[in-house]
C-alpha cells in the first residue's frame, strides 16, 4: 500500500474512533439528564478506557505514531480528519466536557439514590 493511501486509512480509522469517544462524552450528560444513569456510567467507563490508553502512551493516541510512519509532515491533525484548531485543542475541549459530565453524573447519582 502506498504511503498516501495508508495515511488516508489511518486518518479515517482514527477519525471514526475519535467520533465514538467524542460522541460518548457528549452523550453522558444527555443520558444523565434523562435519568439513564446506567447508560451514562457505561459511556463513562468507555471513555475511561480511552484515557488509560492515552496515559499509557504518554497522552498521545497510538495511531499518531502509526500515522507518523507514513509522513514527515506533522502539523496539527496530520493523523486525523479534524480541523487543525480542533485537533490542537481536542484534549482540552473534550477533557473539560468529560470532567463536567462526570461531575453532573456524580451529583445525579448521589441525589437520586
Amino acid at each position: 500500500m502506498k504511503r498516501g493511501a495508508a495515511l488516508f486509512w489511518i486518518r479515517l480509522v482514527h477519525t471514526l474512533i475519535w467520533a465514538v469517544f467524542a460522541g460518548a462524552i457528549l452523550a453522558i450528560p444527555v443520558a444523565t439528564a434523562s435519568g439513564n444513569l446506567g447508560l451514562a456510567l457505561g459511556l463513562s467507563l468507555l471513555v475511561v478506557v480511552e484515557v488509560v490508553i492515552l496515559v499509557v502512551n504518554g497522552m498521545r493516541c497510538p495511531l499518531n505514531a502509526v500515522a507518523g510512519r507514513f509522513t514527515e509532515a506533522r502539523p496539527d491533525g496530520f493523523d486525523i480528519f479534524l480541523p487543525p484548531w480542533l485537533a490542537r485543542h481536542n484534549k482540552l475541549i473534550f477533557g473539560t466536557l468529560f470532567v463536567v459530565a462526570e461531575l453532573y453524573l456524580l451529583w445525579r447519582w448521589l441525589t437520586d439514590f
